[in-house]
Parts: structure tokens; sequence; C-alpha cells
């Protein structure tokens, strides 16, 4: 149940959105203030949208209603839009840079953060004996459930679920497609370093844009609602919680309107 009037919630957020395809973006940023006085919970992600408009401080991370919200309508429709619409393939240049790095690569224990459908199991299917998968969406959860390549599945936020699990630690840990839905990351490594083991792989992608963009700060909400990181950024985050980068390559993350995404796909190992 919600707990707010969803017909006066979709019409503000209707008017918000055609304020902002207008180019009214004074009249947007008020109309998605409006939508927040509506649902504080923001099921729609208006803090988010406030940002990518540049009327709105930037959020330490997107509103986990928001991400769930978006990845359960999404869910059965999921793989044909990522993959054949967006022209998303992260998981498989994550296995090409595993492979390439060591032919002959293989983990005990992987755990897939943001696993959603399971792309990420598909990929590296033959690269872990087990394979434990987290997700905030129920929906997609019950998908990757269904094609069964997890050994187990757990419904959760990923920094909620790294700071309760207990129990043997990975040697490999997966985000693909996790850092554009948060914005700092100290939190979210901190519980990586934490469950990995001294000499595991953290493997994860980011988008990221141009210095001129950034203008010095470590993270910004593009033009697409996700979260993009300068490298140094995360590089700096990775040190502080006892991992190093040993691979950053760039990547085309997806396509959006037809043009390239970009981002970084990032192999890191807790030190010894």
């Amino acid at each position: 149940m919600t707990d707010f009037d969803e017909k006066a919630l979709e019409k503000a957020y209707n008017r918000a959105l055609n304020l902002e395809k207008s180019g009214d973006l004074e009249g947007a940023a008020l109309a998605y203030t409006e939508v927040l006085k509506i649902d504080p919970d923001d099921h729609g992600g208006a803090a988010v949208r406030l940002a990518s408009i540049g009327h709105g401080a930037v959020p330490p991370k997107a509103p986990d209603a928001y991400v769930q919200t978006l990845f359960d309508q999404h869910a059965e429709m999921f793989d044909s839009i990522l993959v054949d619409q967006l022209g998303y393939d992260v998981p498989l240049q994550l296995r090409d840079m595993l492979l390439t790095r060591d032919s002959s690569v293989h983990f005990t224990r992987m755990l897939d953060l943001g696993c959603g459908t399971g792309l990420s199991a598909d990929a590296l299917d033959d690269m872990a004996d087990h394979k434990t998968g987290v997700d905030i969406s129920e929906n997609m959860v019950e998908i990757a459930y269904e094609k069964g390549d997890y050994d187990v599945l757990f419904v959760g936020e990923a920094v909620r679920f790294l700071q309760t699990a207990e129990g043997p630690a990975w040697d490999l840990i997966v985000a693909t497609d996790v850092l554009p839905y948060m914005g700092e990351l100290d939190a979210f490594f901190a519980g990586v370093g934490k469950h990995l083991i001294r000499g595991g792989t953290f493997a994860f992608s980011s988008e990221t844009l141009s210095d001129e963009i950034f203008k010095g700060r470590p993270f910004v909400v593009g033009p697409y609602q996700r979260f993009a990181h300068s490298a140094a950024y995360v590089r700096q985050m990775l040190e502080r919680n006892g991992m190093e980068c040993v691979e950053c390559m760039d990547i085309v993350v997806r396509y959006e309107q037809g043009q390239p995404v970009p981002g970084h796909l990032m192999l890191a190992m807790k030190r010894l």
C-alpha cells in the first residue's frame, strides 16, 4: 500500500516532465519540488531529475523507492531493453577482460551485487563454482531465480546487504551497472572490502563524463538521470577501503538516443 495520492502524484509528475521537455527548467524545478511533497520517498526519482537539470543538490544516491520501482516495472522486458535496444554488453566485456588477464581464471565464490535478471551470471557462468545474487527489485530476482544461474538469491539494497551479510567471504564481487544509481561510494566500497577475501577481485562498471562537466566534483547526475563518476574519485574510494585498481578500461556502457554513453570497466584487488 502506498501512503500518498497516486493520481495526484501522477498528475504532478507529468506536469513536471512536460515543463522539463518544453525547456522551462525553472517551472520544472518547482513542479518536481511539488512532486517530492506528495511523495517524500520519491518513487519517481524527482530528486535525481532536479539534479540532472541543474536545479537541485546532487543526492548521495538514487532513492531506493525510485530504483526499486524502476526495475520492478521493467523486469519482464529488461533483457530485451538493455541488451537489444540499448546495446548493453558490459558483462561480456567483463568476461573478456578477466580471460585476457588470465585464460584459466576461476573463482570459488562470486557475489553479484545489483544482479538484475542475471546477465553477469550468464556471462560468467563457468567462471565461479558458487554464485550469490542480490538486487533491490523483487521482480528482477524472480526472473533470475527462474533462469537458475544463481545458487543463492536475496532481495535487498546492496549497501545494506553488505552491512548485514554473514558467512564466508567471496573471492569475486561483481557490480555491473550499479554505480550509475549511487553517487557516494565510500559505504558501498567499504562493504565490498569487508566481504572480499585478501587478494580477491572486485569487478565493476561506471559511467563517466568529461572533466569540463565534473568541474572537480567526484560525481554528478548525468543527462539521463544516472550518476557519472570521475575515475580519480573511484580510485580514491578503492584505496580508502583497502583495494587497488589493477585495470581500468574505457568502454561504451550503453547507447542512449543512438549516442554512446562512456564509462569505465575496472578490476580491483583487495590488498594482501
